[in-house]
């Protein structure tokens, strides 16, 4: 017997200790558990989260949403999962999550349940730089406008196969974390958006690597980025390496995780030599450090 209305919404409880929600009826039957885990157990401004769903048949299509914004599931551990992106300038708060199960001659049933982001304080950054890099002449300012809406048009391609696999790699040697990630800038006094990568300090020629396997989206020359590579993981997952002294790679190329794509260097607005390195899911500006933190096993 199919469950009425009332079985189609969902019960839920929240495990605080894991982060993770159980759910406690099967949108499918009753006897199926569908289970939603959320990694890291506490999800903050900036993070990148790692959302788990098992229970659902393997014949069913699965499509969600945190925020109204849609997220990219593949097979995964058993069952299904997602990267989640919390942007850098997300509110701390609940933030409303749905899930649809879809079955061959059944009516699409829904999960819901809300995901707590926690607040993240970030430091104030001043900086000195030349006035022609920050006082901008309408030709420059153009130039930076068209490539930033460039940018902003590759980030929310998504691609529907995934490239990367297991844990993510430092982008350059050393031991010595990035830095800088959320910083609110106040550049020769004027107040700037906030540095949405992280900053690893490195002598120019200094080999960068790909974090995980991937496929190059862009090489070019930008006013601000200076050189740059961006390479597409799949699923609405980009890394950024910004401010290359070169770029050894070319558009299309498919690389894997610890290859070389060029090297360190002080091009674009850059105070000198470093590597600016960022990370997006989907249109979510994440603090890619917390890459480095998936345990994600295949």
């Amino acid at each position: 017997m199919k469950p009425g209305p009332a079985g189609l919404l969902l019960a839920a409880a929240l495990l605080a200790s894991v982060g993770q929600l159980t759910v406690l009826a099967s949108p499918l039957s009753a006897h199926v558990k569908v289970k939603v885990g959320w990694r890291p157990a506490q999800v903050r401004v900036g993070d990148v989260a790692w959302m788990e769903i098992q229970g659902v048949p393997d014949n069913a299509a699965l499509e969600g949403s945190l925020g109204g914004r849609p997220l990219a599931f593949f097979p995964y551990a058993g069952g299904r999962a997602a990267l989640v992106g919390i942007d850098v300038e997300t509110k701390a708060g609940t933030q409303p999550w749905r899930l649809a199960v879809m079955t061959a001659g059944d009516p699409p049933q829904t999960i819901e349940g809300r995901l707590k982001v926690h607040r993240r304080d970030f430091p104030v950054q001043r900086l000195t730089l030349p006035t022609k890099m920050v006082d901008l002449n309408p030709e420059t300012e153009r130039r930076a406008v068209s490539e930033a809406d460039q940018l902003r048009t590759l980030y929310r391609t998504v691609t529907p196969e995934r490239f990367w696999r297991g844990r993510f790699t430092r982008p350059v040697g050393g031991t010595e974390p990035g830095t800088g990630f959320g910083s609110r800038r106040v550049i020769n006094g004027q107040p700037k958006a906030p540095h949405t990568g992280i900053d690893f300090g490195a002598a120019p020629g200094t080999p960068v690597v790909a974090v995980n396997d991937g496929r190059v989206a862009l090489v070019a020359n930008f006013f601000f980025p200076g050189r740059l590579v961006v390479i597409d993981h799949g699923l609405g997952l980009y890394t950024l390496y910004f401010h290359l002294q070169e770029a050894t790679v070319t558009d299309g190329d498919r690389v894997h995780r610890g290859q070389p794509i060029g090297a360190v260097g002080a091009t674009g607005r850059a105070t000198g030599p470093h590597l600016h390195f960022g990370a997006h899911v989907g249109a979510a500006r994440i603090d890619p450090a917390t890459l480095f933190e998936l345990t994600v096993t295949d």
